[in-house]
């Protein structure tokens, strides 16, 4: 199954252009949030440019990869070699986490602004810089010691941002993501240790070449399964997402539901191709995980008391459907046609919610600061002064309902499709009730804001463009779907 991810061998000038795009893409982050920690900016127009600077360079590798199909380069260093890779599937992904980076950067500062933190503000520029670097390096891996280490670089840096507010709620969860954290990554080096110690291979093509079915493969793939589902917060172990959000900065929640999470979903997808090729029943184990997690996190997102906690419990169920295309992408016997959409629909639903639940955050971020209030009760009314924040969430939700024409519906329409092309109509009715769910608990969200009989509230005025940087990404997310032909034209890259 490696197929998925091309594996391919290519050779390029070691002075190409992709190679300084790529240098600049990597380092640039980690430059600019060091030297925003020593003088933090008080305006958005230098991190503008910076996010700029970082995005142009994931763009120039975007089109390299999409022109030679996969870039690759590999160095060695006191005798380890480091080998990157990328294709269709890793650009589009490089891509949006740059974007989303670069709206949650921007977005901070007047965030700060109106928050007025203590100094350890400063720390959060180093802390997204690090976090950006980390993301990259598990878009571009292609061993298991690069993967290894941005994985965890990735863990640190988001426990590090969602303990920042300094609130003691905020240190007690973000305590408890930490051991839980650490405890996945102890899980996920297990089954890597495993795996090196068997087939004595770090290089995830050379890998793929030796793994045989087998009970070493069964156990090396349960250990990372287990550790990397405890990260992405998958259903059942999600129990840690919605306690860090209660209480982290907004900027910080959009960063770590778009894209964090998402990260070790990818690993699981790509190391479980390689050692579970032919498996039917862990794939199945997962989809119905997933269904659960659909009714589950609806649930909790329609009887919760807080906006953060809709929000937060809402990711749960969005993770479900990708859970339950799992049997799609990797079970024995699917046919092309139905795995190639399902493949589609996945990354594109991916992509996606990266984006929709990053907005849908900023948004919410900025109805709590206007109006001092998190309970759904307290924010009765702010459909009078804050119609634009409402507008956001309300674009954001359209891509997580699945509703024309957002990225959300072309993913699920490719999803179900697949779905039924396959007969898998469990699948099918989880991906309906989640659909029926998001709305419910959205709508509720909306009663409450549209209560003309609420009482006036004072509302703090919001920095300039803390709404223009949420209205953007849930834009973004509403438009990819009626240009969803580039990134399935990128995804295909991975799929030859």
């Amino acid at each position: 199954m490696t197929w998925r991810f091309g594996l391919l061998e290519s050779v390029f000038a070691p002075l190409a252009p992709s190679h300084w795009a790529l240098a600049f893409a990597l380092v640039l982050p980690l430059l600019a949030g060091a030297g925003a920690a020593l003088a933090p900016p008080r305006r958005t127009w230098p991190v503008l440019v910076v996010c700029l600077l970082i995005v142009a360079c994931g763009a120039w590798l975007m089109r390299d990869a999409a022109q030679a199909g996969l870039l690759r380069w590999q160095w060695s260093v006191a005798g380890v070699t480091i080998a990157l890779r990328l294709n269709g599937l890793g650009a589009l992904l490089l891509v949006v986490s740059q974007c989303v980076t670069a709206a949650a950067a921007l977005y901070a500062p007047g965030f700060l602004r109106l928050e007025s933190p203590g100094p350890q503000a400063r720390w959060l520029w180093p802390l997204m810089g690090v976090t950006l670097f980390a993301l990259s390096l598990v878009w571009l891996a292609a061993d298991l010691l690069t993967l290894y280490v941005g994985l965890e670089l990735l863990s640190l840096a988001a426990v590090g941002m969602l303990v920042l507010s300094g609130k003691p709620e905020a240190l007690e969860a973000g305590m408890r993501y930490l051991l839980l954290t650490l405890v996945g990554s102890l899980t996920y080096l297990m089954g890597v240790a495993l795996i090196i110690g068997h087939w004595g291979e770090l290089e995830l093509a050379r890998l793929a070449e030796v793994v045989e079915p087998g009970a070493v493969a069964w156990i090396a793939a349960s250990l990372l399964g287990a550790g990397l589902a405890l990260k992405a917060a998958l259903f059942p172990l999600h129990g840690w997402l919605t306690p860090v959000h209660q209480s982290a900065w907004t900027p910080v929640s959009a960063l770590h539901a778009g894209l964090v999470i998402k990260a070790s979903l990818y690993i699981l997808i790509l190391l479980w191709s390689i050692l579970l090729a032919e498996t039917h029943w862990a794939p199945r184990f997962v989809a119905w995980l997933g269904a659960l997690g659909i009714v589950w996190g609806g649930l909790i997102a329609w009887r919760a008391q807080t906006l953060k906690t809709l929000v937060a419990s809402s990711t749960v169920a969005q993770l479900g459907y990708l859970m339950v295309a799992f049997p799609l992408l990797l079970g024995p016997g699917i046919a092309p046609i139905a795995q190639s959409l399902a493949w589609q629909g996945f990354w594109l639903q991916l992509v996606g919610h990266a984006l929709a639940k990053s907005a849908m955050f900023l948004a919410a971020g900025n109805l709590i600061l206007a109006t001092g209030e998190s309970s759904l009760k307290g924010l009765a009314g702010t459909s009078r002064r804050l119609p634009l924040s409402l507008l956001i969430f309300g674009i954001a939700s359209i891509t997580l309902m699945g509703l024309p024409p957002s990225a959300g519906f072309t993913a699920k329409w490719l999803l179900l499709h697949a779905m039924v092309l396959e007969g898998h109509w469990v699948a099918v009715a989880a991906l309906v009730a989640g659909t029926l769910l998001t709305a419910a608990y959205v709508f509720r969200m909306f009663r409450y804001s549209f209560d003309e009989t609420a009482p006036r509230h004072h509302y703090q005025p919001l920095g300039r463009g803390m709404d223009a940087i949420a209205l953007l990404l849930a834009l973004a997310a509403l438009v990819m779907g009626l240009l969803a032909h580039l990134p399935l034209a990128l995804l295909q890259g991975g799929d030859a």
